[in-house]
């Protein structure tokens, strides 16, 4: 068995990959363009970019964050991606490493991290969310929950249920009372799948630190926008926020606080 730093460098290395087919999937879903075909071409130019200026973050140094062709500026999300997916690979692998019973785990929160990636991201830029995401995750969530029984499946079931009703009660009581739609459907199916892969436990934690973030970073955008309660703040990346510290400290967190609140049990 390989030493556990290799094993960290192969998780990185892997993470790095997996984090250059998701900008694939948030430059072209949202403009429904297939993720297989063509390859990558600038976008400005359309100059068709060489395996050797594809490789994750260090092509973009070499370039200094430039088309060869035309120097087109390059987006610095680009390797913001790679890289924050090649850091919660090797954070998970420390989590749930090889020597571990769960370390199934390590390959399903990668899956549905990347997804909450990739899901933010174009949330963040195009303010939808995929269904060609979301509802697989559901699928996907339910089905590892029955598979591999990282978390009982109908906790998973309830989780689904509980997470896409409580988003659609929240949107039509908005709606009902400010007269206009606030929360949409990509946001429900997100969390629908958030409560398939962490099940229904997972949902107070996810809301509350999603609404506190949401509040405070939505609210100091607001603010830089000028544009007061007109502007319209995703809420999309919040809910990955919310479930990704879910995956690496949920539990802890909880575990923590009701020991504060009952240290005599």
């Amino acid at each position: 068995m390989l030493p556990f730093n290799i094993q960290l460098i192969f998780a990185f290395v892997f993470g790095l990959t997996i984090g250059s087919f998701l900008n694939v999937c948030i430059y072209r879903l949202p403009l429904k363009k297939s993720i297989v075909t063509p390859p990558s071409a600038c976008p400005s130019c359309g100059y068709r970019i060489r395996f050797y200026d594809n490789i994750p973050v260090l092509s973009y140094l070499m370039l200094w964050g430039r088309c060869r062709k035309c120097g087109t500026h390059i987006s610095l999300i680009y390797p913001a991606v790679e890289l924050a997916t090649g850091l919660i690979s090797m954070a998970l692998l420390v989590k749930y490493n090889i020597l571990n019973a769960n370390f199934p785990q390590f390959f399903i929160y990668l899956i549905f991290i990347s997804a909450l990636i990739c899901i933010g991201f174009i949330d963040l830029e195009h303010q939808i969310i995929p269904d060609v995401i979301s509802i697989p995750g559901i699928i996907l969530g339910l089905f590892f929950s029955l598979v591999i029984n990282h978390i009982p499946w109908m906790e998973s079931v309830i989780g689904i249920l509980a997470g896409g009703g409580i988003l659609y009660l929240v949107a039509i009581l908005f709606e009902l009372i400010m007269k206009k739609e606030g929360m949409g459907g990509g946001d429900i199916k997100l969390l629908a799948m958030i409560g398939a892969f962490l099940g229904w436990k997972s949902l107070p934690f996810v809301i509350l630190v999603s609404s506190l973030a949401g509040s405070i970073i939505g609210g100091a955008a607001l603010m830089m926008s000028k544009k007061g309660i007109r502007a319209r703040i995703p809420f999309g990346p919040f809910l990955a926020l919310g479930a990704i510290l879910y995956v690496f400290f949920g539990k802890e967190i909880i575990n923590w606080y009701i020991n504060i609140l009952s240290p005599g049990l």
